[in-house]
């Protein structure tokens, strides 16, 4: 099977928003998809993009996204998050997620940063030993804390 990986571009963002969302069926939260592609388009598209993305394309149809952001780490100082490597249904297990990966990895050595880190479901064994195959560490005492946007509003109230 032979893939390329590239750079996305604004005309892939309703492919990637389709990826996100089986993302989002195959960790059991298919209503859980909020962004729409004019916020993605916009996101990663405008004067100051939020985030990059790259894509993996066979026969001009992407099979896989990958999508990181900067962050800042009081510990490390530079850093990137891996947001989402999703390599679709049907292609896992062809070297794609794989490639993603390794595109990211040269991407944060490209940005000098100190760590790329990533979350992964406890439950998504194969994710998780695809991760540790490639030499990540998955840390498993440490939970992930999230706020959403009810949750602000809430705690304002307060």
């Amino acid at each position: 099977m032979d893939f390329l990986i590239r750079e996305a571009v604004q005309a892939d963002m309703e492919s990637v928003h389709q990826l996100v969302t089986e993302l989002a069926v195959f960790e059991k939260m298919p209503n859980a998809v909020k962004v729409t592609v004019e916020e993605l388009t916009r996101d990663g598209f405008g004067e100051r993009p939020l985030f990059h993305c790259f894509v993996a394309e066979a026969d001009s149809t992407l099979i896989g996204i990958a999508l990181v952001y900067p962050r800042y780490s009081t510990w490390n100082g530079p850093v990137i998050h891996l947001e989402d490597l999703i390599v679709t249904q049907s292609m896992r297990g062809k070297g794609v997620g794989k490639a993603l990966l390794k595109r990211v990895v040269a991407y944060g050595l490209e940005k000098k940063v100190r760590r790329i880190g990533w979350e992964v479901l406890d439950w998504n064994e194969p994710a998780i030993q695809f991760y540790e195959n490639s030499g990540a560490i998955v840390l498993r005492d440490w939970d992930v804390v999230q706020m959403d946007r009810a949750a602000m509003k809430k705690f304002m109230e307060e």
